[in-house]
């Protein structure tokens, strides 16, 4: 079992956790951001993405490579590793660059990095709240986008 499996991110840790990412999307000019286990539970096409890379990597004698860039018409998404378990996604569009992305992403990503390390230290709790989010809880907590 990984450190990963049964994760429950404390009310407080999952507000400051948000405060990093609310603080990453105003210094980016990123449109969204979303925080995901590297097993896609929340994005598992962005997740699937970063993990096929791997072989690459080691083809080059590199662990991994710890951030991915993919450019669209209209929007592109900035997918960056957080530590061994979570992965920092970005959605942005013209009004901002790769760049300032990418900066403001390596910030957030050693901030939630940093949270996520803590809450693996900390007893895990039990009961009805400890227990993971439905799909449908998933889905209905976000918004939906206009295409």
């Amino acid at each position: 079992m990984s450190p990963n499996d049964n994760l429950a991110i404390h009310e407080e840790d999952a507000q400051r956790i948000n405060g990093v990412l609310l603080h990453f999307l105003g210094e980016s000019g990123a449109m969204e951001s979303l925080l995901i286990d590297r097993s896609g539970q929340l994005l598992a096409l962005a997740a699937g993405a970063f993990s096929s890379t791997a072989a690459m990597a080691r083809l080059l004698g590199e662990t991994e490579f710890t951030m991915l860039f993919h450019q669209g018409v209209k929007e592109s998404i900035h997918v960056a590793a957080v530590d061994e378990h979570a992965i920092l996604l970005a959605i942005f569009d013209s009004r901002t660059t790769v760049g300032m992305v990418r900066l403001f992403a390596k910030e957030a990503s050693t901030a939630i990095g940093a949270i996520l390390a803590e809450t693996r230290t900390r007893p895990q709790r039990t009961g009805v709240l400890s227990t993971p989010l439905h799909k449908d809880e998933v889905q209905s907590s976000l918004r939906e986008r206009p295409v």
